[in-house]
């Protein structure tokens, strides 16, 4: 093969995979949390399909992972997530605060029944397995459902 045919295949190539590859936003994700009364809580926010089949964690609070297993919804669906903590944990969250993060989501996951979740937890109190479930949606952004236990209100933004 000629040289000038191998790299017009090549700009080929990436014209048509860029596109592809560039169908993602930002999402910034906000959870604020109950004035509970107890130490700071764990959460696991993280994404299923319209299956309720575990898809993606987007973020872990809490340092110490021998306290996960109390994460009990997202520790049973992530467990065979290899990187499923690769830079994407921090500080443990205390009541009344509010946690903020952000992660790049494809667009073919926003309104296909996808959706956001958060697990939590916090010492001497009850777990809260899915304490929050919020559809993926166009028409979600800016509203604030509530949890269940933890979880006062839950909104996403996308960029």
């Amino acid at each position: 093969m000629s040289k000038p045919l191998i790299t017009a295949m090549a700009a080929t190539c990436a014209l048509t995979l860029l596109p592809t590859l560039a169908h993602s936003r930002p999402v910034t994700l906000t959870a604020t949390l109950n004035n509970y009364g107890g130490n700071g809580a764990y959460l696991a926010v993280y994404l299923v399909d319209a299956k309720g089949s575990y898809a993606r964690t987007l973020w872990v609070a809490g340092g110490k992972a021998k306290y996960y297993k109390n994460l009990a919804d997202w520790n049973r669906l992530s467990a065979n997530d290899a990187k499923r903590l690769d830079g994407i944990t921090g500080a443990s969250v205390g009541a009344g605060r509010t946690l903020k993060v952000s992660a790049d989501l494809a667009d073919a996951l926003i309104d296909a029944g996808y959706e956001i979740r958060i697990d939590a937890a916090a010492e001497n109190m009850r777990d809260s397995p899915a304490d929050i479930r919020v559809p993926l949606t166009t028409d979600g952004p800016g509203k604030a459902p509530s949890g269940k236990q933890y979880i006062q209100s839950l909104t996403y933004q996308l960029q």
